[in-house]
């Protein structure tokens, strides 16, 4: 089954099933949703060295740096998405890489702020029911790459909790 049709199989909130299946900025879908700012909250960030998955993924040497962020995204305290992203250092444009080793900047403003022009191609997305997230007892998972130049820029898992936060 494919991203759309899997996506639309699942008995979600629509505001969810809009966030999760737009290949666009999720922050900005959450502040519209909301009427309310979206934070970045950032959980961690680090460089890591690139293990055979992630070297074929972005098309970079094994061992080569990886800048491995995880941030949660709040809107008006209430916790809506967990998001991890892995991008090759060597990969991003310079104004690119400086922001995305700031804390706390949405990638989707980063790309916007430096006009850089992606689209993103949907890997996977699953409804998983044993996995608590932000006290929602179900998660919906996607996976993404966000593709820049005919190469993968940026890999992107973001979670999202099942629950009435998205009763908006």
């Amino acid at each position: 089954m494919d991203f759309l049709e899997k996506l639309k199989s699942f008995d979600i909130p629509t505001c969810l099933r809009v966030c999760a299946g737009t290949d666009g900025s999720v922050t900005f879908l959450l502040e519209i949703m909301t009427r309310h700012p979206t934070a970045v909250k950032t959980e961690y960030q680090h460089v890591i060295p690139a293990d055979e998955r992630m070297a074929q993924i972005f098309g970079v040497a094994v061992g080569a740096d990886i800048n491995d962020r995880a941030v949660t995204l709040t809107s008006h305290d209430v916790p809506f998405v967990y998001a991890r992203s892995l991008s090759p250092l060597e990969k991003m444009p310079e104004g690119v890489r400086c922001d995305m080793m700031k804390a706390d900047i949405p990638i989707g403003r980063i790309l916007r702020d430096h006009n850089i022009e992606t689209r993103r191609d949907f890997e996977s997305i699953d409804l998983i029911g044993h996995e608590p997230l932000f006290d929602a007892s179900a998660v919906l998972s996607r996976s993404y790459r966000i593709v820049h130049n005919n190469g993968v820029l940026m890999w992107i898992n973001e979670r999202f909790p099942v629950d009435s936060r998205w009763c908006l």
